[in-house]
């Protein structure tokens, strides 16, 4: 991992209880291509985060006793390679962790949409009090009451913002290629086909994973369905939303966009997107930032604790999910 990151992500405390686990042959973040050769015949997990080395076979066959990666950060793909799991090297990834924050970030967004918030704090601060200021939600009137919220991709993070919808009197519905009606029952939300989801939501939050799939899934076609007023949201990644479809929507007015994770990232500084009323830009704050990190941290040595224990890992990426998970 990156030099520093370790800070972050390791609180005293959970330092203290990995000590207590194993031997830290390299107590502070390194770059594993530095160490000589005894070293690295020493190392049998490895606790990784941003900026870590990419396990590929070169570096795998330097590491011969290594028999765990504990990933304290988000998406591990740009860490691993199919020659990881080949080695017989279990992965584990905080991926949940860095989930609470980006569904909390979420969630108080739609609540933040349907209170219309934005342009009314825009309208209060221009008539300074000397008019009274009423919203319009993206149903048409302000509140979260039946509102319909649509959700694309029962990822982790789709799930927690799912859960945390369930506490609102509104109604969601998830497009999701994986998710069957049992699970949909389970979540207590309605299955949809997306195109069927544009047309029926007022805001559209998109927690789907970046693959070639899902590229530009938010074209202009699906865009178009959705009925004048209503919202996007975009704490996922940018390349699944068309930017260019998107602008223009916006630049019309008939659309509202809340975007944490735009594409390109960031936006050119002539982006029309800055300067619309109906847009709230925000750059990609909705993960993991501050205090929040050493949650991932605490997660990846727990993971530590059951794999030393022999226990099942909580949370273990396994090769053929790659090609569904962020």
């Amino acid at each position: 991992m990156w030099s520093g990151v370790e800070e972050l992500v390791l609180t005293p405390t959970a330092r203290a209880e990995l000590e207590c686990l194993v031997e830290l042959v390299a107590p502070t973040a390194v770059d594993l291509n530095a160490l000589d050769a005894d070293m690295l015949e020493k190392i049998e997990i490895l606790v990784g985060s941003w900026g870590g080395n990419v396990l590929d076979a070169d570096l795998l066959g330097r590491l011969p006793k290594l028999r765990l990666l504990a990933y304290a950060a988000g998406t591990v793909k740009s860490t691993i390679t199919p020659a990881t799991w080949e080695h017989g090297v279990v992965v584990s990834s905080a991926a949940a962790a860095n989930a609470v924050p980006v569904a909390e970030f979420t969630f108080a967004a739609i609540i933040m949409i349907a209170k219309d918030v934005f342009r009314t704090r825009d309208r209060h601060r221009e008539v300074r009090g000397q008019e009274p200021v009423g919203g319009t939600g993206p149903a048409g009137e302000v509140g979260t009451r039946g509102l319909r919220i649509g959700v694309i991709g029962a990822s982790k993070i789709g799930r927690l913002v799912i859960e945390r919808l369930s506490t609102l009197d509104v109604h969601v519905a998830v497009a999701d290629p994986y998710l069957d009606e049992d699970d949909a029952a389970a979540l207590g939300v309605e299955r949809m086909e997306l195109d069927e989801l544009f047309a029926w939501a007022d805001i559209v939050s998109v927690h789907a994973p970046e693959l070639p799939a899902t590229r530009h899934m938010v074209n202009a076609d699906r865009l178009a369905r959705l009925h004048d007023g209503a919202w996007l949201v975009n704490t996922a990644r940018g390349s699944l939303v068309d930017t260019e479809a998107l602008t223009r929507e916006c630049v019309s007015g008939r659309l509202s966009a809340f975007i944490d994770t735009p594409d390109p990232e960031p936006l050119p500084p002539d982006s029309q997107l800055y300067d619309l009323p109906n847009v709230v830009l925000t750059p990609h704050v909705a993960g993991s930032l501050g205090t929040e990190i050493s949650r991932m941290g605490d997660l990846a040595v727990a993971e530590v604790g059951r794999f030393l224990r022999g226990e099942p890992l909580e949370h273990e990426v396994h090769a053929d999910e790659l090609e569904r998970i962020a």
